[in-house]
């Protein structure tokens, strides 16, 4: 089961800069009021929990489907809708594509160099293609679909059949489309937006088609729910995560939260937690601001900013108990000073060592930080990850007075967008970013 520890976040261990429980005992109540709105889905958008329950047997037959009859899936989706199937695939399916099949492709930034060299991957006769939109009008999907919608059918009859809509259930142009060209639809359920996304039909049907079982997901989604719902915040790691570092920001400026996880495969878990902490928290002048890191990595790389540079940081590290694979370091170069004392240890002894070292280090000079360790990486355990993340999430945006569903400041740049792009009734848009050019020409070299 997945556990926080939070010791070098407290004033017992790294003194007059950390949190003293007086702190956190001041917030009970409003952490009371909280627990109350969440476990009443006071916001619709609380829909999220729902998913936990939701029954995947639709997901798993459309997966059965691509395995048998395609070589390669390709996803269309952006924000949450890629970065919730690629952190599926990159922790449990590494390296999924050198010796697996279907293939799985994830395009989401519309850089035309990234598509060209997927098309020349691919088969599009025997590739199944997901586009995932809730609202049906994300401009860079929706311009995707339609250039593989051209390339399809002209490669393919009855084209529809390639492809597998995940939209709102009733409404939007994707759906409107689906249900005109026949096209296999799954739907992202009312309420459920794109960065609370990854246990939906979003990340369950790459999960599936990846040969992952997306109820073992589930389950460690509804087993660290309950501790995730608990109300005495001392036993609720959720709420803890989200009250330690808004009290790390609102008590000592630090807004800017690494989240370090000590596996390759984690990587896009961290990404996608950046996405999910930053679009739902910054807000209102107020927010948290996410860096993904990698451990080891980034102790070469960051680490020397962290330890001497502005103390406006607190490092999160996911730690992963078992590794389920090793290698023992041979006792080769033993008169080579400086590597002789490596031999007989292992890579996971390597690593966890690291780990262990780079907490030490940060507590040693009173920088905080604190340690979220899962038993292995698998279905269930990420499972487990994923919700514990959106349940903090929810909360601290709840802590903060905002609403952790809402993404106003997003909107703005969109419209620019539709504007630049022709879209009917953004016309001032348009002359917006006109005028705007205009002003540019005046400062180049």
């Amino acid at each position: 089961m997945l556990e926080l520890n939070f010791s070098n976040m407290m004033q017992e261990v790294i003194g007059e800069k950390g949190i003293s429980e007086k702190q956190i005992e001041g917030l009970k109540t409003k952490v009371y009021d909280i627990d109350k709105r969440i476990k009443a889905k006071e916001i619709p958008e609380l829909a999220f929990i729902g998913l936990l329950e939701q029954d995947t047997s639709e997901i798993k037959k459309i997966a059965s489907d691509v395995r048998k009859k395609f070589e390669s899936f390709l996803i269309l989706g952006i924000g949450g809708s890629a970065l919730g199937p690629r952190a599926i695939l990159e922790a449990i399916s590494p390296f999924h594509n050198l010796d697996k099949k279907p293939r799985v492709f994830i395009y989401d930034n519309v850089d035309p160099r990234t598509l060209q060299r997927i098309l020349s991957l691919t088969d599009l006769k025997k590739t199944a293609v997901n586009v995932i939109t809730k609202s049906g009008s994300t401009a860079e999907t929706m311009a995707s679909f339609m250039i593989l919608w051209d390339k399809m059918n002209s490669a393919v009859s009855g084209s529809s059949k390639n492809f597998i809509a995940t939209t709102d259930p009733s409404e939007g142009n994707l759906r409107k489309i689906a249900n005109e060209k026949k096209i296999t639809t799954l739907s992202i359920p009312k309420g459920v937006v794109g960065r609370y996304s990854v246990l939906s039909s979003v990340g369950l049907l790459c999960a599936e088609v990846a040969g992952i079982d997306s109820n073992e997901i589930l389950k460690g989604a509804k087993d660290v729910h309950k501790k995730c719902s608990d109300a005495e915040i001392w036993k609720n790691p959720a709420y803890l995560f989200g009250t330690l570092l808004y009290l790390m920001e609102r008590e000592d400026k630090r807004s800017i939260n690494v989240l370090m996880p000590y596996a390759d495969g984690l990587k896009p878990t961290a990404e996608w937690f950046s996405q999910l902490w930053a679009e739902s928290l910054g807000k209102s002048g107020s927010g948290l601001t996410p860096y993904p890191s990698l451990g080891t990595t980034d102790q070469h790389s960051q680490l020397q900013l962290w330890m001497e540079g502005p103390e406006d940081k607190v490092v999160a590290f996911i730690k992963v108990d078992d590794y389920e694979v090793d290698f023992k370091i041979p006792k080769v170069f033993k008169d080579v000073e400086g590597t002789g004392y490596l031999g007989g240890h292992t890579l996971s002894g390597l690593i966890k060592a690291e780990q262990e070292s780079t907490e030490l280090a940060l507590s040693k000079i009173k920088r905080p930080n604190m340690t979220i360790s899962i038993p292995k990486i698998d279905a269930y355990h990420m499972g487990q990850l994923f919700h514990f993340f959106e349940m903090a999430t929810a909360f601290t945006g709840f802590l903060y007075g905002l609403n952790p569903f809402n993404q106003p400041g997003v909107e703005e740049g969109k419209n620019f967008t539709y504007g630049m792009m022709g879209k009917k009734g953004y016309e001032a848009k348009k002359e917006e970013v006109e005028k705007a050019r205009g002003k540019k020409t005046c400062r180049r070299v």
